[in-house]
């Protein structure tokens, strides 16, 4: 991989490489472990993602904030021996691109399918993610079935938002869709939500965009071939469970995530690609 002018390889002191991008219209860090971006901020603006103090960047473990990409499924799998949230977000991707104009960066990286236990993923494809870094953040994750049989997946860019103050944070734009929580519902969204509680809510039939509404100001969340959602925040109790995260810390975060989950799973044709992507940015 060939390198710019704004972008150089660092590593943590705990070893683990990430692609650091430091242009005059952002900043940015993007892990090679789970292809995990951890901050993105543009110039002359807050940061847009939120990572726990407490996160000590080990290898093999999934990092607590920033955007951890859950593939090829989200959550629990029914066979719940097998690691939460899929294979990708703790395996080591491999940077493909990195490249530079005028008023963006794009990186590109790919997961080695070798390194995927066929045991949890036996089919033939590939799994590539793009950056498109400029005051705006696009991610855009694309499967490709390379397999002769249709596959069918579950997924999430499983996005960490900063705000000084949860109880005085809003999400507007889900008015209208139906969502799930604990495993209860469907149940109709009719207003902004508030956050006053642990929240765990999948929505489907989501609108494309949504508005974080923070004391800080308002962040937009865009959803390209996703008609599903998810809001989180772990709340009191589940905070003090939760590892590499401070007690306190659900305070000043939540969790919007682009996925495909439920009945807005992702199916692929041989030869067929899907991409899931999300777009980032203050109002």
């Amino acid at each position: 991989m060939k390198l710019s002018p704004s972008v150089s390889i660092e590593q943590t002191d705990s070893g683990l490489e990430y692609i650091n991008v430091a242009s005059e219209f952002c900043s940015a860090k993007i892990f090679l472990q789970g292809a995990q971006l951890t901050e993105f901020t543009p110039s002359g603006k807050k940061p847009l993602i939120w990572v726990s103090s407490e996160e000590d960047y080990q290898e093999g473990k999934g990092i607590r904030g920033g955007i951890p990409i859950c593939w090829p499924w989200f959550g629990v799998n029914p066979n719940p021996e097998w690691p939460i949230h899929g294979v990708a977000r703790t395996s080591l991707w491999r940077a493909d691109e990195v490249a530079e104009q005028d008023d963006e960066i794009k990186v590109s990286l790919t997961l080695p399918m070798a390194q995927v236990d066929e045991t949890y993923w036996p089919h033939k494809s590939k799994l590539k993610v793009e950056f498109i870094l400029t005051s705006k953040l696009e991610v855009r994750l694309t499967t490709t079935n390379l397999s002769s049989e249709t596959i069918t997946f579950t997924q999430a860019l499983h996005t960490y938002f900063p705000t000084p103050s949860i109880v005085d944070t809003k999400v507007d734009g889900l008015q209208g869709s139906k969502y799930i929580e604990f495993d209860e519902g469907p149940f109709d969204q009719n207003e902004l939500v508030g956050f006053a509680r642990e929240t765990d809510m999948v929505y489907t039939q989501a609108p494309e965009t949504q508005r974080i509404i923070t004391p800080d100001g308002i962040i937009e969340v865009g959803r390209e071939n996703s008609s599903s959602c998810v809001l989180w925040n772990p709340w009191i109790d589940k905070s003090k469970r939760l590892s590499n995260f401070a007690d306190d810390e659900y305070h000043t975060m939540l969790c919007l995530e682009a996925a495909n989950v439920m009945n807005d799973s992702a199916v692929v044709a041989p030869g067929e690609s899907h991409t899931l992507a999300t777009t980032i940015s203050w109002v």
